[in-house]
């Protein structure tokens, strides 16, 4: 049976990474996210690449990087035409995008 993060370890992901008591493989995994999500064009460079080979097949590594492109592109898109969850009502305020 497969478990997930505990609330110590999710708190733990959104903060900086190095230093972080996750296990390897999620640091590095969460590296990916933050690298195909960046601003701008994203990049993995070699210690990435380094680090995800250390923990990860080539398939793994893509099969992940498929994942998490095919939710930042759904999340994108959900945000670029200003939808709303189904459990939104006029007293909820809408998910606001960044300025600028």
């Amino acid at each position: 049976m497969r478990r997930g993060l505990t609330e110590e370890q999710v708190q733990a992901a959104v903060g900086p990474l190095d230093g972080a008591d996750l296990p390897a493989p999620v640091v590095a995994a969460l590296r990916l996210a933050d690298a195909l999500t960046e601003t701008g064009v994203p990049t993995v460079g070699p210690a990435l690449r380094d680090e995800l080979r250390r923990h990860y097949s080539d398939g793994q590594v893509l099969e992940l990087g498929a994942a998490l492109s095919v939710a930042s592109g759904w999340q994108r898109m959900i945000e670029a035409f200003d939808i709303r969850p189904d459990l939104w009502s006029e007293a909820t305020p809408a998910p606001q995008r960044p300025e600028g």
